[in-house]
């Protein structure tokens, strides 16, 4: 009997080894779906902020998680809640499913699962279900071999990563966000018991559908909670009083023409750091919206912001809004090649301020002239006759700065702009005339921006970056300190717009030919905004100028940017700071290479108004002034005498009435000078 006793346990023992290795071995022979799921492309920002998310194929998102990211308490909430054995079973809790089989026998119905979080992230691997015997044992098996193969924070990784938490998101970083808008780091107490709650029943439960139903569950999990001792009484309180969100979120939409940009660049990449800044970014496109409302006039608007310092850009906005329509907001207006109008003239004066043609100081004429035939115009059509060229450059007149640009060579103009790290296009030919001062050339708002970086910085600066991987690069220098600072002094003093502080930033705006493209640009002591305001097809804007609708915009932008301007850097000690008549007599006024001025006294020489000046009609004197011949002066205005006997080179004649007169001064020697002027 004994001997029967003992074949019959060793019969059975045998059979459970047998069973044991059989289990074994199918356990060890199952196929494993892919674990590299696809996640979505991220853009994030300079502090790692999420700036775009691209969804998955099939339109998911799914970020790319790791328990480190999440708020500890939410993970011991979540295994507390689903899996309380989780670091210690094998995948399979059998106390947990002989309680879900006990409960579901004794009520008709299923009252709880058993399923672990390791089966759980076996059915979502197989995207499977849940509630046949077969498709239970095909998660048991998958849960086994899961956990032969990964260790339990692989495991649980892999549910972060794609348990469901309504409509399309996956994971708990795209249900963070989209719920409550921050990520998963740091979760109140009502929110990871919500976030617990929600992958059970995401649709049900979905709070946008169904508040009862997401509220319900979401307290469930806080008091099992408060019963296994893991909250206290005044935490599961506050978590029930907290309320639970009524809309998902939309995911960020910051930059959103980069990120494409940047996607197409690199489609293998799933991340990309930026150095924008999204908080900046999130105000600039506010404002860009908010400055292009009408859909009548189809206006679009560009604005870029760089950190002159290091060359960082802070944002970029490439249009109105990111959609189709009118606006064409799928338009990039950042990289768009445009005229710039008169936002090149400050680059031409820093060369002539470092060739020794001119200074600040320096008198130079605004009057008719021609170069082969080429006869450049003021925007008004007037001529101011001898000025200052501080005054010339803030007045952004167009003759004195071609003068200068035949003197230094618009050739030589295009290779500093290549030199300072922008990349002008020449139309036609390619070879560079006059006009390239006046905005007879192609650049971008990015070829802009860099050049006034390189000009803030003093001649010398940092190459403009986006991405936070590459690798800093400077231009050449293209001009002396000095000179750069004298620049900006001028445009410091450039009238601001109505309402704006005066003297913060030096900034020029500019028009280009057939009001096509309206510019602002500035920088103070630390940044550089850039404005473009236009239609993207090119065609005019009527009575569009820079000062009118760019420049505005562009102090809205510093005033988005940060509370406070940074003040402009002082003088480099070798700059030339005196008034004209201490200046060394070839700066005191300028002169062509090439040309030979008269000498004091050789004859008079009418300055203002120079021969073929347009004026504004008025009954007040016209203003007369000349340079050199002998005194007393007589004057003629169309052949009768208007002042006799004029011992001074400036002074006032009687107003000849509009239309076309003719000015004749003659000195005590007999010599004279003439010009035609028409007042209008």
């Amino acid at each position: 009997m004994r001997r029967r006793y003992f074949l019959l346990l060793g019969w059975l023992g045998a059979c459970l080894v047998s069973l044991a290795v059989a289990f074994d071995r199918w356990v060890g022979r199952t196929e494993l779906p892919t674990r590299l799921s696809e996640t979505s492309v991220e853009v994030r920002d300079r502090s790692g902020v999420l700036m775009r998310a691209f969804p998955v194929s099939g339109g998911a998102i799914r970020l790319p998680v790791s328990p480190q990211l999440v708020d500890p308490r939410f993970i011991d909430m979540l295994v507390r809640y689903e899996d309380k054995r989780f670091w210690s079973h094998a995948g399979v809790d059998p106390l947990a499913l002989l309680r879900a089989a006990g409960q579901a026998t004794l009520n008709g119905e299923v009252i709880s699962g058993g399923s672990t979080l390791t089966m759980q992230v076996a059915r979502l691997l197989e995207d499977g279900t849940t509630g046949r015997w077969a498709g239970k044992l095909r998660q048991i098996r998958l849960a086994l071999a899961l956990e032969r193969q990964l260790s339990k924070a692989e495991i649980l990784e892999l549910y972060l990563l794609h348990a469901p938490y309504g409509g399309n998101l996956e994971g708990i970083r795209a249900a963070a966000l989209a719920w409550f808008g921050r990520e998963p780091a740091r979760l109140t107490v009502s929110q990871s018991a919500f976030l617990v709650a929600l992958p059970q029943a995401p649709e049900r439960r979905r709070p946008d559908r169904n508040q009862a139903q997401a509220r319900s569950a979401r307290d469930r999990v806080v008091e099992r909670l408060s019963e296994y001792g893991l909250l206290d009484v005044d935490a599961a309180q506050a978590a029930r009083a907290e309320p639970v969100p009524d809309r998902m979120q939309p995911f960020p939409q910051l930059a959103p023409l980069l990120a494409d940009e940047l996607r197409a660049a690199a489609p293998l990449r799933r991340r990309f750091d930026v150095t924008l800044d999204a908080g900046v970014q999130q105000r600039l496109q506010s404002l860009a919206a908010q400055t292009v409302r009408s859909e009548l006039d189809r206006l679009s608007i560009a604005i870029l912001v760089a950190d002159h310092q290091t060359g960082d850009v802070i944002a970029r906005v490439g249009s109105a809004g990111y959609r189709a329509g009118r606006h064409q907001g799928f338009v990039d207006m950042v990289r768009a090649v445009r005229s710039p109008g008169s936002t090149l003239k400050p680059f031409v004066y820093g060369m002539a301020f470092d060739q020794g043609l001119a200074h600040p100081e320096t008198m130079i004429d605004d009057a008719p002239v021609a170069f082969d035939g080429y006869e450049p115009q003021n925007f008004d059509g007037y001529f101011r006759g001898e000025l200052p060229v501080r005054e010339a450059l803030k007045q952004s007149l167009n003759i004195p700065v071609v003068k200068l640009t035949r003197e230094i060579g618009p050739n030589r103009l295009v290779q500093v702009l290549r030199r300072a790290g922008a990349k002008p296009k020449l139309p036609g030919s390619g070879a560079a005339g006059l006009a390239v001062a006046l905005g007879g050339v192609g650049v971008s708002l990015v070829d802009l921006v860099q050049l006034y970086t390189v000009l803030a910085q003093g001649g010398e600066g940092p190459i403009l970056r986006q991405l936070g991987t590459e690798e800093r690069q400077r231009s050449a220098r293209i001009l002396r300190g000095s000179s750069a600072w004298m620049v900006s002094d001028i445009l410091k003093e450039v009238v601001p717009p109505e309402g704006a502080p005066t003297r913060k930033i030096a900034f020029k705006t500019g028009t280009s030919y057939g009001h096509r493209d309206a510019w602002a640009i500035g920088y103070d002591g630390r940044h550089v905004i850039g404005v473009w305001l236009g239609r993207p097809d090119g065609t005019p804007v009527p009575g569009a100028f820079g000062g009118d609708v760019a420049a505005p915009v562009l102090f809205q932008a510093f005033g988005r940017l940060k509370p406070e301007f940074e003040p402009l850097p002082p003088p480099p000690a070798d700059t030339l700071i005196v008034g004209a008549s201490d200046l060394p007599a070839p700066l005191q006024r300028f002169r062509s290479r090439n040309a030979v001025f008269d000498a004091a006294g050789s004859g008079p020489r009418l300055v203002f108004p120079p021969d073929g000046a347009q004026l504004p009609a008025r009954e007040d004197p016209v203003f007369v002034k000349l340079r050199g011949g002998v005194l007393p002066l007589t004057v003629l205005a169309d052949g009768a005498p208007v002042a006799t006997d004029v011992r001074v080179r400036e002074f006032e004649i009687p107003n000849p009435g509009p239309g076309y007169s003719t000015l004749v001064v003659v000195d005590a020697d007999g010599q004279s000078d003439r010009a035609v002027f028409k007042l209008r």
